[in-house]
């Protein structure tokens, strides 16, 4: 066996460049006891906490591979629920910034997300097209909602009744009675996708955003309100016939799918329509937490803000109307008006303004601090955030812009990266800025403005940058001052591709003008300054006959490599500008490349997914590899080797060994294309920038990589993912209808089952030797000492049951009844047996009980029918009603002290309280007679 070859491996080392994803929305949290200061946001696959007003990052919430898609922040202000692109649901701790919780249930992204009001249940909706009730107390899910065709974009849980309210891109609204988990009720009124839904006025009005400008309101009367199907509508409900309430009697008539059921439970009619100003569709729609407003917004970059009357508003407004209707009645010398004054849907929920973004809104959040105002946080597409306040007390409230969270990226993609001779600082460049970050503490260092930039170098000296641009200049920038020192028009078209000489002295562009341009480094007299400042000067140009897409030198700068649009790549000789090889054979244009650092071999990428390896001698092609799902956008060597990296649109960074051929290592993080990488000149770092707006550094470990091990661990992670993805195991007498399990098969749920099982079979063996070893013992007519299970001894040598329950115990609260389904039929049996010894001892009831019926559900009819479990059956029978009745009463004393307590304090802070309003009364009285007293002195 010949000598395998070692490679070192590159591991994630940091993200950085990233405000927030616009993928997911924006969330106040409650962080440190303040709350609108604080806001939660995506960061790919992690969450990022900002305090907007230092601008500072002060929390980092780490996901796993998955990108987040979804954020919900929990009523108590200390949980953040964030759902992600695989349909995972984790639930962090927003103190110590861990991950507490975690719920698998959805096939797909997570899109809705919502907490009931007391934070004890989780609602999430998927692009899966179900629903998932979460219990957050015991971690385990409760059951799934199915009947939306479409994916789900908002779920609102009500707060009074335990009802459910969720739209979809089916264009349907539907309500769920969570008693009877089935929807009782279909809201078929839109033409569109729905979009988004809030529920005003203490859950009597639900309001709905749609692919169109119109906001269509809802009146909603509960059970103890309807009396009498005939009677009409309350004033309230009676909007429709307001002015700039549009009617539509042909929705009217199709409001419910089931005409007469539901009434028993809520009455929706429609009564009328907010109109929008944006044309588009509705994006996010949502209320603050109180619900006195609303706000929504388009496509676009404006967030339209709305004030909801309360009753006794509303009450007041009425009261004014009518006395106004019965001045005007008296001046006519009419009688007394009619009693159909009513208020508009208009004025009752009334536009406060429109907050115009920098750029386009893709969510926000809204806060009333206790001053009054409104805060309105704002994530924006280009990698923004922005912070308005909203003075309500003023006559026309404006909204004011208060922070800004830019610094730490680019507004745009990142097309270019180079790192520093001194391997220390990075350039990024995009269509608005060029930044300097330090690699070590990831801080930018400095932001000038540039034009579209395309390539980029670092001057030798590291003092200087070029960034070559889209419109064909050339821009040198000075870094010590951070200005731009000159600007060259280099090309007629974009500069595509820029190359430092490998003497320092000068560099090649190659641009879309057909030319090739040779620049030297020269030091000239500013009119302005003494000293003399570093310039550029043209000296050579090469024509072509094609666009030049890119161009390297070789590194003993005798050979130039370019890159063609005809797919094809030239090589001259640098002297004499002569032609010296042609390299063809991809099928689309070469648009990166690079030679390595010995100058025998020159490897291309194109955007035909291939990277061809070639000889620089004759300009053979030694090997075509097939290196990416799609185009193969940035190619580099490691520096003093054979190895080189390959960035790809398909999301991924590959390392390949251009001697052997080897794939040896996939760099996966980004979520996005990624559009160019950089390696540092001892190449240890490896920088990487991407359509997610993201900038990811790689570093290079001393962990050996052994090919062969990876294959294993890649096919392995293949096994785990096929085995997931196939076919739900199905519970008997379960029939696919409205509702089913929360829970999925995953492979920790298979792992799960296959621990139980394992510690079955060892209860069955050591059971097995015990009645053995005391045969021998009466046998021998003496004690003979009992082999210990190594496995036991390790747990401090307990018993085989007791083994087992702790193995039983260590199963994940939210994948238990999914391990129970794949547990086969034949350890139910023991399962049984033991449930009853560990329920008859009195321990962990509570999940026994919980894994016990799950079982007596799902093999029903095997239990029953066999005559052996007849007796373990009645057995548990007896002890599980016994030991639940104590525990209950335990939990019984345990509310009832509790609630003594209350009361005890509740008395204490009233008694307090009084004591406290009496002293600032008498305070008040002592301050106006010393007022008095001044006054009559004066007078």
């Amino acid at each position: 066996m010949g000598l395998t070859r070692q490679y070192l491996r590159y591991e994630p080392a940091a993200l950085f460049g990233l405000v927030a994803s616009a993928r997911a929305g924006v969330a106040f949290v409650a962080l440190r006891g303040e709350r609108g200061r604080y806001v939660a946001v995506p960061a790919c696959e992690h969450v990022f906490v900002w305090d907007t007003r230092k601008g500072e990052k002060v929390l980092i919430l780490k996901g796993l591979k998955q990108e987040v898609s979804c954020l919900c922040p929990s009523p108590d202000g200390l949980h953040l629920a964030v759902g992600y692109e695989d349909g995972a649901i984790r639930v962090f701790n927003l103190l110590s910034g861990e991950s507490t919780i975690t719920f698998s249930g959805h096939r797909a992204a997570v899109t809705a997300l919502q907490y009931d009001h007391l934070g004890g249940r989780l609602v999430s909706g998927s692009k899966d097209t179900e629903v998932i009730v979460w219990d957050v107390i015991n971690e385990s899910g409760l059951y799934r909602l199915r009947g939306h065709k479409d994916v789900i974009t908002q779920v609102l849980l009500l707060k009074e009744k335990n009802l459910l309210v969720t739209c979809a891109k089916d264009t349907l609204v539907k309500w769920w009675d969570l008693d009877t988990q089935h929807c009782f009720k279909t809201l078929v009124g839109h033409r569109a996708e729905v979009w988004g839904m809030a529920l005003l006025s203490e859950e009597k009005r639900l309001i709905t955003g749609s692919a169109d400008s119109e906001l269509r309101v809802w009146d909603l009367s509960y059970i103890q309100e309807v009396k009498d199907p005939d009677e009409p509508e309350s004033k309230k409900s009676k909007g429709s016939s307001s002015p700039g309430a549009e009617e539509n009697t042909e929705e009217d008539e199709t409001l419910e799918l089931d005409e007469h059921p539901e009434e028993r439970i809520v009455k929706c009619s429609k009564v009328g329509s907010i109109m929008r100003e944006g044309r588009d569709r509705v994006v996010t729609l949502g209320t603050d937490r109180m619900g006195k407003f609303l706000a929504c917004h388009g496509t676009d970059a404006v967030l339209e803000v709305f004030s909801v009357l309360s009753e006794e508003e509303i009450q007041k407004k009425l009261e004014k109307k009518m006395k106004k209707a019965r001045k005007k009645a008296k001046q006519n010398s009419e009688e007394e008006p009619e009693r159909s004054v009513e208020l508009s849907l208009q004025e009752e929920i009334q536009r406060i303004t429109n907050v115009k973004a920098s750029s386009k809104i893709k969510s926000f959040d809204l806060i009333l601090s206790p001053k009054g105002e409104l805060k309105m946080v704002l994530l924006l597409q280009n990698n923004v955030i922005e912070l308005y306040n909203l003075d309500l007390s003023a006559q026309v409230p404006q909204a004011v812009r208060v922070s800004r969270i830019t610094i730490g990226g680019h507004r745009s993609d990142v097309r270019t990266l180079a790192f520093s001779s001194d391997n220390i600082a990075i350039l990024s460049a995009a269509a608005e800025s060029v930044k300097i970050w330090n690699r070590s503490t990831l801080q930018c260092i400095r932001t000038m403005e540039c034009e579209y930039a395309l390539c980029s170098l670092f001057v030798p000296g590291d003092r200087q940058v070029i960034v070559g641009t889209k419109t064909g200049k050339l821009q040198l920038y000075d870094l010590a001052s951070g200005s731009l020192i000159e600007t060259l028009d280099a090309h007629d078209g974009a500069v595509w591709s820029i190359a430092l000489s490998p003497d320092q002295h000068g560099f090649v562009t190659g641009g879309a003008d057909k030319c090739v341009k040779f620049w030297e480094f020269e030091l000239v007299k500013d009119e302005s300054n003494i000293q003399k400042r570093l310039s550029m000067k043209h000296v050579r140009v090469l024509q072509l006959d094609e666009d030049v897409l890119c161009v390297r030198y070789s590194p003993n700068q005798k050979l130039l490599a370019v890159s063609l649009l005809d797919c094809t790549v030239k090589v001259f000789y640098v002297d004499t500008l002569k032609f010296f090889l042609s390299l063809y054979g991809h099928k689309l244009p070469v648009l990166c490349m690079d030679i390595c650092y010995d100058g025998t071999l020159i490897a291309t990428g194109s955007a035909d997914r291939n990277v061809k390896i070639w000889g620089l001698d004759f300009g053979d092609c030694h090997r075509s590899l097939f290196a990416h799902d799609d185009s193969v956008m940035y190619l580099q060597f490691v520096p003093k080797s054979h190895l080189f990296f390959t960035a790809g649109k398909d999301s991924k960074i590959k390392q390949w060994d251009a001697d052997k051929f080897e794939h040896v290592q996939t760099l996966e993080g980004h979520h996005q294309e990624v559009w160019c990488l950089a390696l540092s000149p001892n190449g240890d770092y490896v920088v990487s920038a991407s359509h997610d707006k993201s900038l990811r550094l790689w570093e290079r470990t001393r962990e050996p990589l052994i090919l062969e091990e990876e294959r294993e661990m890649q096919r392995e992670a293949e096994y785990e993912e096929s085995v997931a993805k196939e076919e739900q195991p199905v519970v008997a007498g379960e029939r696919q209808g409205e509702t089913g399990l929360a829970g999925k098969k995953t492979i920790e749920t298979i792992k799960a089952a296959e621990r139980i099982m394992e510690a079955i079979e060892l209860y069955r063996e050591e059971m097995a030797k015990l009645k053995e070893h005391n045969a021998i013992c009466k046998a021998a007519g003496k004690e003979v000492p009992f082999p210990v299970n190594p496995i036991l001894r390790a747990y401090g040598n307990i018993t085989p049951s007791a083994y087992v329950l702790e193995v039983f115990k260590k199963v994940k609260s939210s994948e238990l009844e999914e391990s129970l389904l794949v547990l086969p039929f034949s350890y139910v049996p023991d399962l049984l047996r033991l449930f009853n010894e560990y329920i008859q001892l009195g321990s962990d009831v509570e999940l026994l009980c919980r894994a016990l019926l799950f079982l007596l559900k799902i093999h029903f009819g095997q239990i029953t029918g066999n005559q052996m479990l007849v007796t373990v059956i009645e057995n548990l029978k007896k002890t599980t009603i016994s030991r639940v009745s104590e525990a209950r009463d335990v939990l019984g004393f345990n509310m009832a002290g509790l609630q003594f307590l209350k009361r005890e304090i509740e008395a204490k802070d009233e008694v307090t309280f009084f004591a406290d309003a009496t002293e600032r009364f008498e305070e008040k009285k002592r301050k106006r007679k010393k007022k008095e007293k001044m006054v009559l002195a004066v007078l």
